[in-house]
């Protein structure tokens, strides 16, 4: 069964990883007509386009510094990150934007650029359960996993493995609940 990695920057799987965040605020790649969510189950990839320090909140600047220290244009990319798909919702107004602003990693101003980007598509709020892969497959970086698109198809040997989840069950549900009421009636769960 093919696996599939859903490319998102560097910074943000830092505080996925970490626990601060299990909300992903996305939009699409330019390469797309429009952001989806067709897998359930992904390896999340680390990416650096268009990742600037003036385009995250300041108590992320840190480890923002970090990502770009350890990152080194690697030929072979451990994929440490597993995540799983537990609910949607798309934002459409000022409203639903405001409702998560402390959810994730991205400034109101850069947040709100997303939103009025193709304006007809919503922007996406993305509940993930985030895993740490306890033995990391390595994948080849080729041209075919550069470009701004949102999703890869990943080579057959790359499988999953075993994982550890970031956060606790009790945790994650309490973080997943808080999203959910911060956008009860300003954005439409999917």
């Amino acid at each position: 069964m093919t696996e599939f990695a859903l490319k998102e920057w560097a910074v943000t799987l830092e505080a996925l990883a970490s626990g601060q965040q299990v909300l992903v605020v996305r939009k699409g790649g330019i390469g797309e007509k429009r952001f989806e969510l067709p897998h359930p189950r992904f390896f999340l990839f680390p990416t650096y386009a268009h990742q600037r320090p003036e385009l995250v909140k300041s108590g992320f600047h840190e480890a923002f510094r970090e990502t770009l220290e350890r990152r080194d244009e690697p030929t072979h990319l451990p994929l440490r990150l597993y995540a799983e798909l537990h609910s949607a919702y798309e934002i459409r107004d000022d409203a639903g934007l405001a409702a998560v602003a402390s959810e994730h990693v991205l400034t109101d101003d850069y947040a709100a650029e997303r939103l009025k980007w193709r304006r007809k598509h919503p922007l996406w709020a993305v509940v993930l359960r985030v895993s740490r892969v306890l033995e990391p497959p390595v994948l080849e970086v080729g041209p075919e996993h550069g470009g701004c698109v949102s999703w890869l198809a990943l080579p057959e040997d790359i499988t999953a493995g075993a994982r550890a989840p970031v956060l606790g069950d009790e945790e994650f549900a309490r973080a997943e609940q808080r999203v959910a009421e911060r956008l009860s009636g300003v954005a439409q769960a999917v």
